[in-house]
């Protein structure tokens, strides 16, 4: 028997149509092991939710209680019955899964053919390891650019020194018990940061690295909420002391605090930060960006495009 895996898939449920494709992309994956889905709505009706899924299980044959590859596949809806926001979605869903494995996918990302299987078979492979990503690939626009991490074990190094992007909470799965988000994130800010952060400071993370995800960047929530963004860097800041004991990756906290002060127009502070990301690590480009845009030579809208159609962010 293949350990069963449960998939939470969180939603406000204001983007149907990735909504249904992330659900779609989740069940037809070809695996031999249980799968269940559960879909958190957050701040929405779980019944609007329902009524927006309703027919990708029955379409793909994959609704509740029936097969579907030989092995069962379900789907349910529910309301979010924690803290508010995308922590509590995911613990939400993780509280009501009884199955060997945890994973996530966020409602605007798609799941690649093989990205379940090549997952549980790594992890098969280490006993030790309760945790595993896998490399992504970004779609912005018209463009699709694969991000690869270079390596099959991502250390807790690694996340000091970058945050890994590809190391996506899309591409998280892990075994079901010892695995919560931190509902403290401010506005949900980096959860899937310190998660793989505290995975790795267990054990290196089992690393997949092809592209088994597509991470679509042009829908996401995040973008443009500098305070937000703020409160969660100075957040990790606070909870992960150890990130400001890599030059690297103090610079590159440090500059993107720059960046989002600039954007928010507050120069005096975007020179601040900018200032202590130069003095970790000098040339550091965030930091040389962020001037630019409190100077107002370019725009922060403009930067993130220009970074983004590279698969890249600050």
């Amino acid at each position: 028997m293949r350990p069963s895996v449960g998939v939470v898939i969180p939603t406000r449920g204001d983007r149907p149509g990735l909504l249904r494709a992330a659900l779609a992309g989740v069940l037809a994956q070809e695996y031999g092991g249980r799968v269940e889905v559960v879909v958190v709505a957050d701040g929405v009706s779980a019944s609007l939710v329902a009524q927006q899924v309703s027919a990708v299980g029955s379409s793909a044959g994959c609704a509740a209680g029936l097969a579907a590859g030989g092995a069962v596949r379900s789907v349910r809806v529910l309301g979010n019955r924690r803290a508010a926001g995308l922590p509590g979605a995911r613990n939400t869903g993780i509280s009501v899964l009884g199955t060997d494995f945890v994973a996530f996918c966020d409602d605007d990302d798609l799941w690649l053919p093989g990205k379940l299987a090549a997952q549980v078979a790594a992890l098969a492979e280490e006993p030790d390891a309760g945790f595993a990503s896998c490399a992504v690939e970004v779609e912005y626009g018209d463009r699709r650019v694969p991000r690869l991490a270079g390596t099959g074990r991502v250390t807790h190094r690694h996340l000091t020194r970058s945050r890994m992007m590809m190391v996506h909470s899309s591409t998280f799965l892990f075994r079901r018990g010892r695995t919560w988000v931190d509902e403290s994130a401010p506005a949900g800010q980096n959860e899937d940061w310190d998660l793989a952060l505290r995975a790795a400071w267990r054990h290196p993370i089992v690393h997949v690295d092809r592209p088994l995800v597509r991470v679509r960047w042009g829908s996401s929530h995040y973008v443009g909420r500098w305070a937000d963004r703020i409160a969660g860097l100075e957040w990790m800041l606070a909870r992960h002391p150890g990130l400001t004991a890599e030059p690297r990756g103090a610079a590159r906290v440090y500059g993107q605090l720059a960046f989002c002060h600039a954007a928010l127009g507050r120069r005096r502070e975007a020179a601040r930060w900018s200032l202590r990301a130069f003095s970790a690590r000098p040339g550091e480009p965030r930091a040389a960006v962020a001037l630019a845009v409190a100077g107002g030579l370019v725009s922060p809208r403009a930067v993130l495009h220009a970074l983004h159609r590279r698969g890249h962010g600050i």
